[in-house]
């Protein structure tokens, strides 16, 4: 870490702004598109393919915006306390907040990551690839993050890793779409046709937990901690954030476009195993266009369980008092690479099962996401106000209202689905 601190310090005093960038960037980029992980970019094809483009179009950029504003604060509170989330929490709040953080972050991230392992099945299935073959490639490559011994490292591997995300946007164009209809759904934002009625509600939660979602706080503060950035990075981390929203948003966007051309063909989230959409797709985007399609939702599977696995790390090892940080060898962190790998060979082989239920757990995943979003907001909020740890660097009354929006969306969210759990008839 001194060495990558040293360069950021040469490239600070030598007014060398891109390289400065380059250096300080990673965890908003990986954090952003990780999130544009199996179960997600599945969510955004349903959307389109079930939907179209008028109304989904213009929400996706509005859950991005919300997702900015949630972890430009993680940014501040990595390079304030130098530590992870899990442990932050531990420290203000008390062992049993700790442990209960900790405990319900390792649950849903293992529920996630079972949906990861679907989306390299599915994606490496379109190329012949047997489930065993891709479920043994993907935790091998999950675990390699025991042998980087370097955060630098293992940062820019995954990045390059997660920048195959953008293949989205050639498929979106091989797709043909009609760019006027296209430019319309963003200036001219259409509500649901019939209301939001109990299959718009659960697409919608789907799409808000495919960019919001506990995990992602847990990830880029410990990042940021490990990564050493101070507050004097604080700026770069928040355009490290907003790239990373914004590349992301645009792969979301170029998936919806895409399946856009299977509307009315009753495509749905059933049919995402083996890969199915990206062999719909053929007919209108050629075989590139699906070739490229599968190999998305393969990379989105690698890179979330990768970022997925690493953030169950940093908790356990935060709250667990344990050496957690992909700088330390094995011998030093065994148990923070432990939970990597056991992580990854749990979840891959859940997908191994047979009669494994795939439509309801990768849809629900995302709305466990926006249902356990709400209290995990409420925290970074209150750790953002604590002048204790934040000191200058808390929460403006600006960043405080945008916060609470966003809250308050997720937590509207999480009661409509509730309402239309108990009265299923009802039409909003």
């Amino acid at each position: 870490m001194a060495l990558d601190r040293l360069a950021v310090f040469k490239a600070r005093n030598d007014r060398r702004w891109g390289r400065l960038l380059w250096l300080l960037v990673g965890p908003g980029i990986l954090v952003m598109l990780g999130e544009n992980d199996a179960p997600s970019m599945l969510s955004y094809s349903a959307t389109g393919a079930q939907f179209g483009i008028g109304f989904f179009l213009p929400f996706v950029l509005l859950t991005f915006a919300m997702a900015f504003v949630a972890q430009e604060i993680t940014v501040r509170l990595g390079a304030v306390s130098k530590t992870g989330h899990a442990e932050l929490i531990y420290r203000r709040f008390g062992k049993f907040w700790g442990n209960f953080s900790m405990a319900d972050l390792l649950l849903t991230n293992w529920m996630t990551l079972v949906t990861e392992f679907v989306g390299i099945v599915a994606g490496a299935g379109y190329f012949g690839v047997p489930p065993w073959a891709a479920v043994l490639g993907g935790v091998a490559l999950v675990s390699l993050a025991a042998f980087m011994r370097r955060y630098w490292r293992w940062e820019r591997v995954t990045m390059l890793l997660a920048l195959f995300n953008l293949v989205f946007i050639p498929v979106a164009i091989l797709a043909h779409p009609d760019w006027g209809a296209v430019s319309r759904a963003f200036l001219t934002w259409r509500p649901l046709p019939g209301g939001i009625n109990p299959t718009h509600i659960v697409i919608l939660l789907a799409d808000i937990g495919a960019t919001i979602t506990p995990w992602m706080l847990f990830f880029q503060q410990g990042a940021v901690s490990d990564k050493g950035l101070t507050t004097t990075d604080i700026r770069h981390g928040r355009w490290d954030t907003a790239i990373g929203a914004g590349m992301a948003a645009l792969a979301a966007a170029a998936t919806i476009v895409a399946t856009s051309a299977l509307f009315g063909h009753r495509m749905n989230a059933g049919q995402f195993n083996g890969a199915q959409f990206a062999q719909a797709l053929v007919p209108y985007a050629g075989r590139i266009g699906g070739s490229l399609f599968a190999l998305g939702i393969l990379e989105a599977g690698l890179v979330a369980a990768t970022t997925i696995s690493a953030s169950s790390a940093y908790a356990f090892g935060e709250v667990a008092r344990r050496t957690h940080s992909l700088n330390a060898p094995f011998q030093e962190a065994k148990g923070f690479y432990l939970v990597i790998i056991l992580m990854a060979i749990l979840s891959g082989g859940v997908v191994l099962l047979p009669g494994f239920p795939l439509e309801p757990v990768v849809l629900m995943v995302n709305v466990i996401a926006v249902l356990t979003m709400p209290p995990a907001i409420g925290f970074a909020l209150l750790l953002a106000n604590d002048r204790e740890v934040m000191g200058e660097y808390g929460n403006t009354r600006f960043l405080n209202l945008l916060g609470i929006l966003v809250g308050a969306f997720v937590s509207l969210a999480g009661i409509v689905y509730a309402v239309s759990v108990i009265f299923p008839h009802l039409r909003l």
